[in-house]
C-alpha cells in the first residue's frame, strides 16, 4: 500500500467513521432514526477492521524499512 492511500485509509479510520457513527447515534436519539444500533455495529466493525489493515501494512512497512543499527 503506497502512502498517500496508507493515509487516507487513516484518516478514515480515526475521523471520519467514527464522526459519521456518533452522528448517526445522537440523531438516531434524537429523531428517531431506524436501525440505530446496527448502523452503529456495521460502522464500528468496518472500523476496526479498517485499522487491523493499516495495522498490518504499518507493521510490514516497519519490518521492511528498519536499518542495521535497529537490531
Amino acid at each position: 500500500m503506497n502512502a498517500k492511500t496508507y493515509d487516507i485509509l487513516k484518516w478514515i479510520a480515526q475521523y471520519l467513521l467514527p464522526g459519521v457513527g456518533t452522528l448517526y447515534f445522537a440523531l438516531s436519539g434524537i429523531w428517531g432514526l431506524p436501525y440505530g444500533e446496527q448502523v452503529i455495529g456495521t460502522i464500528t466493525a468496518v472500523d476496526v477492521f479498517l485499522g487491523v489493515l493499516i495495522g498490518v501494512s504499518a507493521n510490514q512497512y516497519n519490518k521492511t524499512n528498519t536499518t542495521s543499527t535497529d537490531v
